[in-house]
């Protein structure tokens, strides 16, 4: 699944096509997706401008003069800005074709699992933070909120593991899966250590520990994980500098220890049981 550095890759790829070019057509290739896709939105966006491209978490957010195009790429999904005119492939299931005025591009969502999402926000809808799918994210991961204090604070009634308290995503949001093993291993927790137990110093390292892993995972295009691919049509390749993440029975990089792997809320966890501790 693409996490925050995929999708904030994809993001910086889209906006320089996207923003300030008018709408011209809204094509949908089927109902939906992981939801139905709105009925009215053609209506609503041809003729309207794209004033901004945001990102919440792991939506994109198209900003409009009357509200927002909110977009999930779900579990495989990726997005293309390409020339008019480009063959389909098999689950091209949408495209905002959009203009400045002297050429035309496309951007085109494929998604092979069909749990992507293409939604629609009104602003007479309420504010945008409220909307069901982004009203119970936490802080970004990448901003000046997030802080080793904010993680130490939220957590002393944690009983749950770090690892799954990471995943929730309604204290810090972002950290899926790859990033949240790496970042804990950086840090040198156990990923089974309950939150609650963790001290001020450690949190200290964890919150250094998770900016510079996504941080450097944007820089690198994110990870290749089955069909993620940024918006230019190359991988990602952060994967390459794994440290424990699907590297089961592996050595350590750092001591040699083999890598281990347990489940953890139906998600595979790996760490090195010497190095973290």
């Amino acid at each position: 699944m693409p996490e925050l550095p995929e999708v904030e890759v994809t993001r910086r790829g889209v906006a320089p096509h996207l923003e300030g070019r008018v709408v011209e057509e809204v094509v949908f290739r089927r109902e939906g997706l992981r939801w139905p896709f709105p009925a009215h939105i053609a209506a609503t966006l041809v003729g309207q401008r794209i004033e901004h491209v945001k990102r919440r978490g792991k939506y994109l957010l198209l900003g409009f003069a009357g509200g927002t195009l909110i977009v999930h790429l779900g579990m495989s999904g990726h997005l293309r800005v390409l020339p008019p005119g480009i063959e389909l492939k098999k689950h091209d299931h949408f495209d905002l074709v959009v203009s400045d005025g002297d050429r035309k591009q496309v951007l085109r969502l494929h998604d092979p699992r069909r749990f992507g999402a293409v939604l629609w926000h009104a602003n007479d809808d309420g504010e945008l933070e409220q909307h069901i799918l982004l009203r119970g994210l936490g802080v970004e991961p990448l901003e000046e909120q997030f802080s080793a204090e904010l993680l130490y604070r939220a957590t002393r009634k944690r009983s749950a593991p770090i690892k799954q308290v990471l995943l929730a995503g309604d204290i810090v949001v972002g950290v899926g899966n790859i990033y949240a093993c790496e970042s804990l291993f950086r840090a040198g927790i156990n990923p089974k250590t309950p939150a609650a137990r963790i001290s001020r110093a450690r949190y200290e390292k964890l919150a250094v520990a998770i900016r510079e892993i996504l941080a450097a995972a944007i820089v690198q295009g994110g990870s290749t994980l089955r069909d993620f691919i940024a918006v230019n049509g190359q991988s990602g390749y952060f994967q390459q500098t794994y440290f424990v993440y699907d590297r089961a029975g592996v050595p350590c990089r750092n001591c040699g220890t083999p890598i281990r792997q347990i489940k953890q809320g139906q998600r595979s966890t790996f760490y090195c049981a010497t190095c973290q501790r």
